[in-house]
């Protein structure tokens, strides 16, 4: 069986590709600002880690799972732009208000019908959450793994120094057979 890096080799744009710097523009002028980016091998990223983002499933439920408690959403940043919602966010887990990933998030909104798109638009529930229960058809197309050296915006979010390493992986979410979701995800230096 193929690990999701494998099939992405195979299939590397299939409706589009994510740029991790193009995500990181709608918020930042600066990429350096969030951190040093740079795409990395399966082999290369340290074993918590992959399990953690080598894979295709929501990360609303990774991270659930991983550390044992339900997670919340705080929006950082949002905007509308067109067709397109955009927003910068934390997830915490629910009991203790730990930070355990940052994310950006573009997504087209014409292509989610009106209740899940309203609930994700009211910013209360982690984007995973609302469409696991709208049962919106999902499929999550894993493109890059990155290294990431945090900079002074995800250094003070994270509540880490400057340069600390961590990992993440740009996604593409399809909703209904759609391109609909574009995913940065970089999860809390462990």
């Amino acid at each position: 069986m193929q690990t999701p890096s494998e099939q992405h080799r195979q299939d590397p744009c299939r409706g589009q590709c994510v740029s991790a710097v193009e995500l990181i523009g709608i918020f930042y002028e600066q990429p350096e600002q969030l951190g040093k980016f740079e795409q990395v091998s399966r082999e290369s990223v340290p074993e918590a880690y992959r399990e953690l983002l080598d894979h295709t499933d929501h990360m609303t439920v990774t991270v659930e799972s991983h550390h044992a408690d339900r997670v919340d959403v705080q929006v950082l940043q949002s905007d509308i732009s067109g067709d397109h919602y955009r927003r910068e966010i934390l997830l915490r887990t629910h009991n203790q208000q730990k930070v355990v990933q940052y994310g950006i998030v573009r997504l087209n909104m014409t292509l989610l019908s009106e209740k899940p798109r309203d609930e994700i638009l009211a910013q209360n529930k982690p984007l995973g959450r609302v469409l696991i229960e709208h049962d919106v058809l999902r499929e999550i197309q894993l493109f890059d793994l990155l290294r990431v050296e945090c900079g002074p915006v995800l250094a003070k979010l994270f509540g880490v120094p400057i340069g600390t390493t961590t990992y993440g992986r740009t996604a593409l979410l399809y909703c209904d057979e759609d391109p609909a979701i574009e995913l940065l995800e970089i999860v809390t230096p462990e």
